[in-house]
């Protein structure tokens, strides 16, 4: 990756704008901080991007370094650039195209063009989140900031945007994923890993990737009982409001029995790399999504199928069978009912008697 001092700047930066003061604290230390705050590394490097984007997009506009705190009319230019809105000519925004092709040549940016609004929201979120761990004054806290990312998302709806989502795999797609499964070593994890990543609450990739087998224990006859000490919500030394004890049982837990006296693991990571016959070091998380996607396609599925398929689909699925919510976020681990009960809702809605006037 290039460095931000190679982005090449306009001319004239735009008329009329508040360049923010130099100060001593940079947008460096704020990284820097925010990798000591952050527990889940996921997280860490996206705000680590977030804020990289953020400087060499400074630089590019206004032709100096980044420096915190942003003042307001800055946070407002990002906006404007980033954010289409309609006009007579169609969807524009205000990022010059010069600077649009700095971006993505320093590698701040994956292609030309608009980014998406959610992506937008996010780093502004983490500009936000660098203030407030600075104590600093937070230009996005401003009532100016709040209100055009408001109406941004009400206008993006109103052109019928809607939030990409993996696509849910429920009972049917899991059932059609094991039977591509055999009794080879690949086939045994990759069983073992679907039924874990489902039964267990619809674990996140980076949780499944993160499995060892020091936190796993028998109970009964053909059952597990999986801690779960660290997830993005039930992070090292923060008290969840669940319980991180997850219940692997009958079908889910016979395939893990299989993998684990198959694979020969008796410490360490559970789903690993497999050379051939032999198997090696720790699955990182985004071979836990290439292993869903390829199952998936195996089984002739269709749709958009990642890592996250397997969460939607364990509330989905719990929807369609009438578990209650409750139940559902102490297994799923999250804080929110906004952020589940989407799901859980779609899985309910064939079942509404609502639905069923005419029948």
């Amino acid at each position: 990756m290039k460095h931000t001092r190679d982005l090449p700047t306009l001319a004239a930066p735009a008329a009329g704008l508040v360049l923010p003061e130099q100060l001593a604290q940079q947008a460096a230390d704020a990284v820097r901080e925010l990798l000591a705050e952050a527990a889940a590394a996921n997280t860490t490097r996206s705000y680590a991007a977030a804020l990289r984007y953020w400087a060499g997009w400074h630089q590019a506009r206004f032709g100096v370094e980044l420096t915190l705190p942003a003042s307001e009319a800055v946070v407002i230019q990002f906006l404007v650039d980033h954010i289409q809105r309609k006009n007579k000519t169609g969807l524009v925004s205000e990022l010059p195209p010069a600077i649009d092709q700095a971006l993505v040549a320093a590698g701040l940016k994956a292609r030309l063009g608009p980014l998406k609004l959610p992506t937008v929201v996010q780093r502004v979120a983490v500009l936000s989140t660098a203030h407030k761990l600075k104590r600093l004054t937070n230009p996005c806290e401003l009532a100016s900031v709040r209100t055009l990312l408001s109406r941004a998302r009400r206008a993006a709806v109103k052109r019928g945007e809607r939030p990409t989502k993996k696509t849910a795999i429920t009972r049917p797609e899991l059932e059609a994923m094991l039977a591509t499964c055999d009794d080879s070593l690949e086939g045994l994890r990759d069983r073992a890993l679907l039924c874990f990543g489902f039964a267990s609450g619809g674990r996140r990739r980076s949780e499944i990737a993160a499995a060892d087998l020091r936190d796993l224990r028998k109970v009964g006859e053909d059952g597990y009982i999986y801690r779960l000490e660290y997830s993005k919500t039930q992070q090292a030394g923060v008290k969840a409001d669940s319980t991180p004890d997850k219940p692997i049982l009958g079908r889910s837990a016979e395939a893990l029995t299989a993998w684990l006296e198959a694979s020969g693991i008796r410490e360490g990571a559970i789903f690993r790399r497999i050379w051939k016959d032999r198997v090696g070091p720790a699955l990182l998380p985004g071979s836990v999504a290439a292993i869903v996607k390829r199952r998936a396609a195996q089984a002739g599925l269709k749709g958009d199928f990642g890592a996250h398929s397997l969460r939607s689909g364990f509330v989905t699925e719990a929807g369609k069978q009438g578990v209650p919510l409750p139940a559902v976020m102490a297994m799923t681990e999250h804080r929110s009912v906004a952020s589940v009960i989407g799901y859980f809702q779609s899985g309910q809605a064939e079942d509404n008697p609502a639905a069923k006037l005419l029948k």
